[in-house]
């Protein structure tokens, strides 16, 4: 499959939060929101699952009307993994996606000029999870195993089989990945003895929790420190649009710094709940979901004074040395630094 080609995305069709201003209208008079009246640019961003807890900032700046402020109307949509929302942008489906920074750099291998703009979980968003009650305590013990991943081709896929690699263990040979989609499918996968561990997210282990499943975490400490999914766009329309990605990441911003006071828990949560209404029907696992994932968007100690958004040049080293490692990039791409850019943080950090 190429990058200039996608996927019929119909299949998706039931995962799909679609939000524009004039959506919003009817909340916004519930809430005592303004709306701008001033015209308004449309974007579709797509992410690759439904969750709205794991897109926090996103759903609260829509909620809140920070997007309209900057003039812009969002559109989001879910799809099937980071692969799927490449392949959206490629299309011209979506102009901002939310992949991870594995299939970033499997897709600039193959040609296609995205650019990661804003990291969104500067502290990993996947782990490698166990039943608590099996005798596995690190990677290693895995091997000839069958290891669960939610999507075939998605960013935990790139992340797990270079943390097998370092264990010395090789996809096919030593151990298989199989696809068992999110949270519930997974919950099954593990409870009919499918899989035998599982690669999930922040949303994903906090759901198969919620289910009664009592889980450890065997994730080295070195993996733990890989950043997870942000936002990107293709490099020809942040060029012709520089406005609507300073906007956006603006707005991002606003709802990272309103989803972080503890003070809001409520409205954000409101927030979620109009983005994903059956994420919202539990509010204490809402809550719960909310507060794991905000602690991974926020920057370490190390780099919190740089901003929301900023990508350590080290850590973009770090995903590459462990994907040549793994296999899944064939040679060091020839300009690292073409796949992201910090150029807009200080605009989007600035009060």
């Amino acid at each position: 499959m190429t990058w200039e080609e996608t996927r019929n995305m119909k299949t998706n069709q039931r995962f799909t939060r679609r939000t524009t201003l004039g959506a919003m209208a009817a909340s916004a008079m519930v809430l005592g929101l303004a709306v701008p009246a001033a015209a308004q640019t449309s974007i579709t961003v797509a992410v690759p699952n439904p969750s709205a807890v794991t897109w926090a900032p996103m759903w609260a700046a829509i909620g809140e009307g920070y997007f309209g402020e900057e003039g812009l109307s969002l559109e989001v949509q879910a799809v099937d993994g980071s692969s799927s929302v490449l392949q959206a942008m490629s299309a011209g489906q979506a102009q901002i996606g939310a992949p991870g920074p594995g299939p970033v750099l499997n897709a600039r291998e193959r040609g296609l000029d995205v650019v990661f703009i804003y990291n969104l979980y500067p502290k990993s968003v996947f782990g490698l999870l166990v039943k608590a009650e099996s005798d596995y305590t690190d990677p290693a013990g895995l091997k000839g195993e069958i290891i669960g991943v939610g999507t075939a081709d998605g960013a935990e896929v790139s992340f797990a089989r270079a943390i097998l690699s370092d264990a010395n263990m090789k996809e096919g040979t030593d151990y298989e990945f199989l696809p068992v989609g999110d949270g519930g499918t997974a919950a099954v996968a593990f409870m009919r003895g499918d899989v035998d561990a599982y690669v999930g997210a922040v949303s994903d282990a906090a759901i198969l929790a919620n289910r009664g499943m009592e889980l450890n975490e065997i994730t080295p400490d070195d993996y733990l420190a890989f950043f997870g999914n942000g936002y990107a766009v293709l490099r020809d329309y942040a060029d012709a649009n520089p406005e609507v990605v300073e906007g956006f990441g603006r707005a991002l911003v606003r709802g990272m710094r309103f989803v972080s006071d503890p003070a809001n828990e409520d409205a954000a949560l409101d927030h979620m709940a109009a983005g994903n209404p059956s994420e919202g029907e539990d509010r204490a696992f809402a809550s719960a979901l909310l507060a794991a994932a905000v602690e991974r968007m926020t920057p370490t100690d190390a780099y919190i004074e740089k901003g929301y958004g900023f990508q350590p040049p080290e850590h973009w080293e770090a995903w590459e040395k462990s994907l040549l490692a793994a296999g899944d990039l064939e040679a060091p791409l020839e300009d690292l630094k073409a796949a992201y850019s910090n150029d807009w943080i200080d605009a989007w950090n600035a009060e």
